[in-house]
């Protein structure tokens, strides 16, 4: 499955902004039924979940909805009620602040005896993970191999930020407290991230930028998770979705070095040369990685 490049997450029990969001170019669409939805409407917005699995135009999207932590009240009832009423409509959870391996495999135990109950195929619901937290961080490798389900890392920076006690007035960009650190604050949990997603055969996917009327900050913030191998990004608001696409797009010019490279690679294997330049560089195996990687994302991968 290709990649999602924009993640638009939307209250679960506003069903009016879930068709707008079902009707934008987001890549996939999450109904949250976690931050986005106060305690005492949990468990009248489960319903709603159901009903826009059931009777939406998801537009060939993965159906999707993120359940409350594994250290609240509400999980297990989120996962019972939805996957009992709408399980063969359901595609994937995203489970957030996942702290250990056991917290997926307490998921991936109660989905499969809901399955069998409800004549699904077995191991039918896939699961994401959010990574959000310094217990979750230093468990990564763990967390990835708990359940065959798991097919994606998520970075959750809010969070994260106040389980290691960091200070942060503006989610997913920049604030006063970066230019006291030389570095990017975020930098080792994100790669961490990814290389752990990596090495499972995992996407990787980057939180989001609080603040979405800065588009600058946005645009910031993409690059940065971009350049550090992150597949996409979420977003809070419809308008964000352009950018992120854009983003996390290969530009033009990264396809046609792809293009290039992939050819004269061809071009010195039909011929038996092992020597292959392109625009004046050395080009080796890692070079024809890269670049087939940028083409697979582009659309353009050959096999």
């Amino acid at each position: 499955m290709k990649a999602p490049r924009s993640i638009l997450a939307v209250p679960a029990n506003n069903l009016r902004m879930v068709e707008k969001a079902l009707a934008s170019e987001a890549d996939t669409v999450f109904l949250d039924l976690e931050d986005a939805v106060a305690p005492d409407n949990k468990a009248d917005a489960r319903k709603e979940i159901v009903r826009a699995l059931q009777e939406f135009d998801w537009r060939g999207r993965p159906t999707t909805f993120r359940i409350n932590a594994l250290d609240t009240p509400w999980w297990y009832q989120d996962m019972i009620e939805v996957t009992e009423e709408a399980g063969g409509s359901l595609d994937t959870l995203i489970i957030p602040k996942v702290r250990r391996p056991a917290d997926l495999h307490a998921a991936d135990v109660l989905l499969a005896g809901l399955e069998m109950a409800g004549g699904l195929e077995p191991g039918k619901v896939r699961i994401e993970a959010q990574i959000e937290n310094a217990e979750g961080l230093v468990n990564a490798d763990g967390i990835t191999g708990a359940t065959g389900r798991l097919t994606a890392l998520h970075f959750g920076p809010g969070d994260f930020a106040a389980s290691l006690r960091m200070p942060l007035r503006s989610i997913g960009t920049m604030d006063e407290w970066d230019a006291a650190y030389p570095g990017h604050r975020f930098h080792y949990a994100m790669q961490r991230i990814v290389a752990a997603a990596r090495a499972a055969g995992l996407r990787a996917l980057d939180g989001p930028v609080a603040n979405y009327g800065d588009e600058e900050g946005l645009r910031e913030s993409c690059k940065i998770a971009r350049s550090l191998g992150f597949d996409g990004k979420w977003c809070i608001h419809p308008a964000q979705i352009r950018i992120v696409n854009e983003i996390f797009s290969p530009s033009d010019e990264e396809i046609e070095w792809a293009r290039k490279v992939v050819d004269a690679y061809e071009e010195a294997n039909a011929a038996g040369s092992g020597a292959i330049s392109v625009d004046g560089q050395m080009v080796d195996a890692a070079s024809i990685r890269m670049a087939r990687n940028t083409l697979d994302v582009a659309g353009e991968s050959g096999g």
